[in-house]
């Protein structure tokens, strides 16, 4: 027999095909659901240990995610990983969102986080883990490599991920019998152990690191269903405690399937609409799963006698169908379609790269530079060397400067750095005559991007947005098509690819819409509004990319967070610009 532990972190998965952790109360209390064999059929109503959660309930036995306010359906796993990494100790690695909140990293980059800032080293490169980042531990900062836009990020104790230990029999192979336990669990965490003593010092254990997911064993046998005497159109099943043994004794002989495998799909069907139907007119709150229609992984059969089991177990689950994705207007006819009111012009075209300022880069950071006579006693953060010393750059030469000039420091904010150092940043970037400090983001002089050439239109519609019954709505199609990197982009001659185009996006056609709108003509003619690099959604590399400024391109629902109602968006997409550098002030000058 051979002892091993592994630490156990419940995920889910999100939208984009990553697999999300749930937070160390959480996993404690999926853990304590399984060894207690849950007496409410097997679902753990998670707003119990996070009320920022109550929505959402975990069915533990078809390893789905149920959020109650949408009906949204995700996959949930229970995932193994070495206890001397990051959630095994209590170390929670998070970045900063737009909201001012904390996000946790996926547990594979926040372990491979966590073994670089124990190693003490100064930085970690996250692309080999699928992530244009890099992480910056003297800064505590993260950089996208593509956008180059920074966000703090923070390591933060948390109490540790639950440990799951006990005894293995010697698999084949291993220096033992025959006589050894092949089921997965057993499997997994033997793999955990044996891999534990080499992550410590293998680069290919970063990605990896014994971590596997698990799929949960069949539900027990239940009993007939009994039919209660007040409504006979409603089949009630009495929930039957999980047997200690199960979530203890990974090799024990599997339950006998349920006595409602042998009922074809519709009789299930009618099952769960007819304890539905007596749910709604009882007056209990619902649940709405989205499966009924079709649209899950789950077999709708399978969400029928979950939905009775929660609702036996005095759960308020009642199954309805969710609301619908509404990506697109109804049809206009092309006479109802109106100029915005103010606009002169309802197209707008991109060719070629803005022309570059007739200046040297080293005339150009002087022009936003003050001289510093005596530099303080503080490290100059691009190439975190002392500012009384030299640069830290050791690049291609830049043209002889004095000692006076080593040091200076930017006019609007007042941030210092090596003149050698600034140049240098200047000529990794587009080298347009502007210049964003790399502390603050202050941009001097105006910023231009790496767009590439497209058209973009923009037009009244007569149809209201959710959220703004009183106004109509403005609609811009985004128009890229595919070609050839310029010398702004990142893979210089190599073709790039334009997904999804035409984009079509949605304002109301309010006051406040159509000066959001003005603003967006000017990131477009700035070339802000794209770019190319690489998509966070499906991982394509030179492939045109949203460039930090949030648009809505769901018309009529908002089930994928990118539609309406949102009260907050036309707020959150000007202060998005103005940190592209565009403000009001821009707005006025445009016609």
């Amino acid at each position: 027999m051979l002892l091993a532990s592994a630490v156990v972190v419940w995920e889910w998965l999100n939208e984009h095909g990553r697999w999300r952790p749930y937070s160390p109360a959480v996993s404690h209390q999926m853990e304590t659901a399984i060894r207690s064999g849950d007496s409410r059929g097997g679902s753990v109503v998670l707003g119990q240990v996070d009320s920022r959660l109550s929505p959402y309930i975990i069915d533990i036995q078809s390893m789905h995610q149920f959020r109650q306010d949408t009906g949204t359906i995700r996959p949930v796993r229970r995932s193994f990983y070495d206890p001397a990494s990051a959630p095994g100790q209590g170390w929670q690695w998070e970045w900063e969102n737009d909201a001012g909140t904390w996000t946790p990293y996926d547990m594979e980059v926040a372990i491979a986080i966590e073994i670089s800032h124990s190693r003490q080293q100064p930085c970690l490169d996250l692309t080999p883990l699928g992530f244009c980042y890099f992480i910056d531990f003297n800064n505590m900062t993260q950089v996208n490599r593509q956008s180059q836009r920074c966000r703090r990020i923070q390591r933060r104790a948390d109490m540790a991920y639950p440990l799951v230990s006990g005894p293995l029999p010697v698999l084949k192979g291993g220096g033992g019998g025959t006589n050894a336990c092949s089921c997965q669990q057993c499997m997994l965490v033997l793999s955990v152990k044996s891999n534990a003593g080499r992550a410590e010092g293998e680069a290919a254990d970063i990605q990896t690191l014994g971590r596997r997911s698990l799929t949960m064993p069949p539900p027990p046998s239940l009993p007939p269903p009994q039919p209660p005497s007040s409504n006979p159109n409603l089949i009630v099943m009495k929930p039957q405690r999980m047997p200690s043994s199960m979530a203890t004794v990974c090799h024990a002989p599997l339950p006998q399937r349920s006595s409602l495998a042998g009922l074809s799909r519709p009789a299930l069907q009618r099952i769960a609409m007819a304890q539905s139907r007596a749910l709604i007119a009882s007056g209990v709150p619902t649940v709405p799963v989205k499966n009924l229609s079709g649209s899950s992984p789950v077999h709708p059969a399978l969400a029928g006698i979950t939905g009775i089991l929660m609702s036996a177990a005095a759960l308020p689950v009642c199954l309805t169908r969710p609301p619908k994705l509404v990506l697109h207007p109804p049809p206009v006819n092309k006479s109802d379609i109106k100029p915005v009111a103010g606009f002169g012009h309802y197209c707008r075209k991109t060719t070629k790269k803005q022309a570059r300022k007739g200046k040297t880069p080293e005339e150009v950071v002087k022009k936003y530079l003050q001289k510093v006579k005596s530099p303080p006693e503080e490290d100059c953060t691009i190439c975190m060397e002392p500012l009384v010393g030299p640069s830290g750059y050791k690049g291609p030469a830049v043209g002889p400067i004095s000692r006076a000039d080593s040091v200076g420091r930017l006019a609007q904010c007042g941030h210092q750095y090596h003149f050698q150092c600034l140049v240098a940043m200047y000529n990794n970037g587009n080298k347009d005559g502007s210049l964003q400090c790399p502390t603050c983001k202050t941009i001097y002089g105006v910023k231009t991007g790496n767009q590439p050439a497209g058209k973009m239109e923009y037009h009244i519609i007569p149809h209201s947005l959710p959220g703004h019954p009183d106004c109509k709505t403005i609609r811009i199609i985004y128009n890229i098509p595919p070609g050839i990197q310029g010398p702004e982009h990142p893979n210089p001659g190599k073709p790039f690819t334009a997904r999804g185009f035409p984009r079509h996006c949605y304002l109301p056609d309010s006051e406040r819409g159509r000066k959001v709108l003005r603003l967006l003509l000017v990131a477009w003619d700035r070339r802000l509004i794209f770019s190319v690099g690489t998509s966070s959604t499906t991982g394509e590399s030179d492939t045109v990319i949203w460039n930090e400024v949030h648009h809505k391109t769901e018309f009529g629902s908002n089930l994928t967070g990118h539609g309406f109602p949102d009260p907050g968006h036309l707020d959150n997409v000007l202060e998005e610009l103005r940190v592209q550098g565009i403000t009001e002030d821009d707005g006025l000058t445009e016609k």
